[in-house]
């Protein structure tokens, strides 16, 4: 009976601990302000690295309907609607048509991987409206309320990009990818093994085209008096020993790749480069430092974690005359692109 008992408990406790467990480093498509122009789009408890053997996706929009949460209620809508209400609170409608639609893509890829297992976050639902959680999402009344004068230009445009590649998602091994986006990158986007500690073939550092001069708010500063950035790392790491000289605070960066910040040392402890953009609320961890006698500048480029498309760099490639296709290409590489007989 004893057995038995502590065999029980360990089940009990085992089950309990998983999902906290799974939750550890799982990535997000994006992790800026939907407005910015891209949201969190998480992947909850359950994580995207692993898909188990299902049916294929879904064909035309129209013909598949999903359960989505928002607000705490779940409305159950064609994809079709979904990503209409998507693509338009992740890119701004103003960007070129073939921008447009390389993220319409990517979320309609990212939600048909979301299709294929119950996420803990939200059992009740496919996908929710919470950019912390999923991807950004508004219905048409709050585009109206958005948009103003230019709603039926703007939901036209969207509209069109879902509507020209219905059905038509990324994958990888007969799967959906893991269509993770960002706002801007600083010349390549990152390694995914960088952000989230894990590889994934298709999610690897690319060149992506943006500049200052097609990027807004590109690179941005944040300067602290040096009290403030003393007090802000002491507080997350109370080992760390500050000296007189401000100067000597910070040393040995080391960059990835990508040029990214991996991690540095501040008061002789070591700090990771998604820490200190956090501890900060820096735009991205390809950052610099200038240290004066009182204040510590540092100074980012891009916004988001860097991995998978750049969004201002779908829209550099569409002015270029890259299509659709293309985009996805250079930001997902190794994948196929799948458009089903039903959408033809």
């Amino acid at each position: 009976m004893k057995v038995i008992m502590i065999i029980s408990i360990v089940l009990v406790l085992f089950a309990l601990i998983f999902p906290i467990a799974a939750s550890w480093n799982t990535p997000s498509a994006a992790d800026t302000p939907g407005d910015s122009p891209d949201a969190p789009a998480g992947d909850g408890a359950d994580g995207l690295f692993y898909v188990p053997p299902a049916p294929a996706a879904p064909g035309k929009d129209t013909d598949t309907t999903v359960t989505l949460l928002v607000d705490g209620e779940t409305r159950d809508i064609s994809v079709r609607d979904y990503l209409i209400g998507a693509v338009a609170s992740e890119m701004p409608a103003s960007f070129e048509p073939e921008a447009l639609k390389a993220q319409a893509v990517a979320l309609r890829t990212y939600l048909f991987r979301k299709l294929l297992h119950t996420t803990s976050a939200h059992p009740e639902a496919d996908i929710c409206a919470d950019s912390g959680c999923c991807a950004a999402w508004r219905d048409l009344e709050q585009l109206k309320e958005k948009w103003g004068e230019a709603y039926e230009s703007n939901l036209a445009r969207i509209s069109s990009a879902v509507e020209s590649t219905d059905g038509v998602y990324l994958s990888y091994d007969s799967e959906p990818i893991l269509a993770v986006f960002h706002s801007s990158s600083a010349g390549r986007t990152e390694d995914a093994s960088e952000v989230w500690l894990r590889s994934v073939p298709y999610l690897v550092s690319v060149e992506s085209p943006e500049t200052a001069e097609t990027v807004p708010n590109y690179t941005v500063s944040v300067t602290v008096s040096a009290e403030e950035f003393r007090d802000t790392v002491k507080a997350a790491h109370p080992e760390a020993v500050f000296s007189d000289s401000v100067a000597e605070w910070i040393t040995d960066p080391v960059t990835t790749a990508s040029g990214r910040l991996s991690s540095v040392l501040i008061g002789g402890v070591s700090v990771g480069g998604k820490e200190l953009r956090s501890l900060f609320g820096l735009r991205s961890t390809a950052v610099t430092f200038e240290a004066s006698t009182d204040s510590v500048t540092m100074t980012s480029t891009g916004y988001g974690h860097g991995v998978g498309m750049s969004q201002y760099g779908a829209q550099t490639m569409a002015l270029a005359g890259k299509g659709f296709e293309e985009i996805l290409e250079n930001y997902y590489p190794g994948t196929e692109l799948v458009i089903p007989s039903t959408s033809a």
